[in-house]
């Protein structure tokens, strides 16, 4: 996709609107950073917990107009108002003409973006198509509903409610709708997902976030350690208790 097309282009942080004693400052990989482009049309951002991967995606969501518990532009409710002071920081740069559809999936709020999806498909929608099946069934279903093409996508860390089975699944929707137009931007630790051909991954370890290859993140690494020596590792973690 051309980088003047695309939904979002790039952001920018004004540091001047978050409070000096904020806990943002003590956060390295965004601590400074003023701003931040994205090339492609599907970027990753990985790291390990508490790298602020989330917490950039959530301002990135709400100053896009998304509901902060996840949804589309449309969805008005809130049952926890946790979203920090950057979304107010934050400048998006956007890309060329209408940015189409656009949906915010998060996995820790999944069940409340499920309930108001029932509530707002009450007339003329199809009764229980969340609730009514296992949180992974209805998980994917509405990635495989929502993913409409040409529009930006927030996922954070969307394969928690996968099996590895239902992880290929929906990287090939993801694959799919980014063909036909559709922007992503993915918090994840899944190596499935990290495994999409093309996609930008940039790592909040380390310092300031930068772009690491495939082989390089630490979920593919651990897993990769993990399945060829599992007994030696197991055996030693287990000796460390």
């Amino acid at each position: 996709m051309d980088e003047l097309s695309m939904p979002l282009r790039a952001l920018r942080i004004d540091w001047e609107r978050i409070g000096e004693d904020s806990y943002l400052r003590g956060i390295p990989a965004i601590a400074g950073l003023r701003e931040l482009e994205f090339r492609n049309n599907i970027t990753f951002f990985v790291g390990e917990n508490g790298s602020g991967k989330s917490t950039l995606l959530e301002a990135i969501a709400v100053r896009y107009g998304f509901n902060p518990e996840g949804g589309t532009r449309n969805y008005r409710f809130s049952t926890y108002d946790s979203h920090s002071e950057l979304c107010g920081a934050i400048t998006l740069a956007k890309g060329a003409g209408k940015p189409g559809w656009g949906y915010f999936l998060r996995a820790e709020s999944f069940y409340n973006v499920a309930t108001a999806e029932e509530e707002y498909s009450r007339y003329g929608g199809e009764p229980g198509k969340y609730h009514a099946r296992s949180h992974g069934e209805s998980f994917l279903r509405l990635a495989q509903t929502q993913f409409r093409g040409r529009g930006l996508y927030l996922l954070d860390e969307p394969e928690a409610a996968l099996s590895p089975q239902r992880q290929l699944t929906l990287l090939l929707e993801i694959k799919r709708c980014a063909e036909e137009g559709g922007q992503f931007l993915i918090v994840t630790h899944s190596p499935i997902l990290l495994g999409i051909p093309g996609a930008t991954i940039l790592s909040f370890d380390d310092g300031p976030i930068h772009e690491i290859a495939y082989e390089e993140t630490g979920s593919y690494q651990v897993t990769k350690l993990f399945l060829e020596n599992r007994d030696q590792m197991l055996k030693r973690l287990l000796e460390e208790r």
